[in-house]
């Protein structure tokens, strides 16, 4: 009855019903029952489980383990030719099951992927627009793979759209502004280069301010600058035009802005030192060194603009060097030296000159007595 009733069974449900048999009969016979005895004396040498359990890796271990020991030129004192080529050929020949053994098993799995696909494949069309969205056609696989495309290309569309609407949206806006505002529509234009970006800035602004209607040169050349023939005539009149108007590149400014704090730094310690005695008291000495120190923390705070005007100038012949606290110092109580010995002098010369007067006026006053003495007699 069993064998009339796996007879009318459907082919493709006879396969289904007796793959799962065939795969593990074929898996036993490839493992522990289909092992020969000459199988079961290369795992032996090898010194592995006569089961044929073991894998590649512990069949590739346990032959380098056994090559050490026996090989012709390991110099080890178990070596042994004729042994070494009995290991060698056991390993050739568990290699080559392990490799039988694996494409079977490979097969084995093929079918069953064939065989899932045939049941796949024989669904119910109906069921092909259940999911999905109703997109695509073929097997689940491709069919969500084509709904995965689907949905990317429509997430392009709904983001190419987005795009167009608002660059519609800014588009109508700038509109309105350049009605408004023409100041704001000189600040859209793109020029590459920085100096015409520049000049053109504030051509703009200025035409939006009306600063050029009605000029006395409207419409003539401009007047030639002095020209210098190791400059482009254009970066000349540039130049020329940024310098008229107050600009000055960065690196002057800051080259500028060092030269008057050290000077101003010099004058403020130089002042303190000349209202200190010569010599100078102890408390004096101690005023004089607190004006140094802060003096050198200003000074550290100078040399870092030192620093970064040197990354900026373009010319290597204008970079500056780090000012010296020693230096300055002394050049400082030089000057103070020198300033001491100028007053000094100055003060023996009034001194001379007051003496010289009184004793001219004490040679008046002795001569007019003595000529109204010699009038009287």
């Amino acid at each position: 009855m069993s064998c009339w009733m796996l007879l009318r069974l459907h082919s493709g449900d006879l396969r289904r019903s007796l793959l799962p048999l065939y795969c593990s009969l074929s898996l036993r016979a490839l493992s522990s029952g289909a092992i020969s005895r000459s199988l079961r004396e290369s795992y032996r040498i090898l010194q592995l489980p006569d089961d044929g359990a073991s894998d590649a890796a512990e069949v590739k271990e346990a032959y380098l383990h056994m090559a050490k020991l026996y090989h012709p030129d390991s110099g080890a004192p178990t070596a042994d030719a004729a042994l070494f080529s009995q290991i060698e050929e056991a390993y050739r020949a568990v290699l080559a099951h392990l490799a039988r053994q694996k494409a079977a098993s490979h097969d084995t799995q093929s079918m069953e992927e064939e065989e899932e696909d045939k049941i796949k494949s024989n669904a119910p069309q109906h069921r092909h627009y259940l999911s999905f969205e109703g997109i695509g056609s073929g097997t689940p696989s491709q069919r969500e793979r084509q709904y995965r495309q689907f949905r990317v290309d429509r997430a392009t569309d709904q983001v190419l759209e987005y795009r167009q609407k608002e660059m519609e949206k800014a588009a109508a806006e700038e509109g309105a502004m350049v009605t408004r505002d023409a100041r704001l529509r000189s600040k859209q234009i793109k020029i590459t280069q920085a100096v015409e970006r520049l000049v053109e800035d504030l051509i703009q602004e200025s035409m939006a301010r009306g600063d050029f209607q009605n000029l006395s040169g409207t419409g003539k050349p401009l007047n030639k600058f002095d020209h210098n023939p190791y400059m482009d005539p254009m970066t000349h009149n540039l130049n020329r035009i940024l310098i008229d108007n107050g600009y000055q590149p960065e690196w002057i400014v800051a080259q500028k802005e060092i030269r008057e704090t050290i000077d101003k730094m010099r004058m403020s310690l130089q002042e303190v030192r000349a209202r200190l005695g010569e010599p100078m008291r102890h408390s004096e000495t101690l005023q004089w060194k607190e004006h140094c120190a802060a003096f050198a923390d200003e000074l550290g705070k100078l040399n870092k603009k030192v620093d970064n005007f040197n990354l900026i100038v373009p010319l290597m012949n204008r970079q500056m060097v780090h000012y010296s606290l020693k230096r300055e110092l002394e050049k400082i109580l030089k000057t103070d030296q020198l300033l001491r010995q100028e007053k000094e002098r100055e003060k023996e010369k009034k001194q001379k000159e007051q003496m010289e007067t009184a004793r001219t006026s004490q040679n008046t006053r002795q001569g007019l007595i003595t000529w109204m003495q010699n009038l009287l007699k």
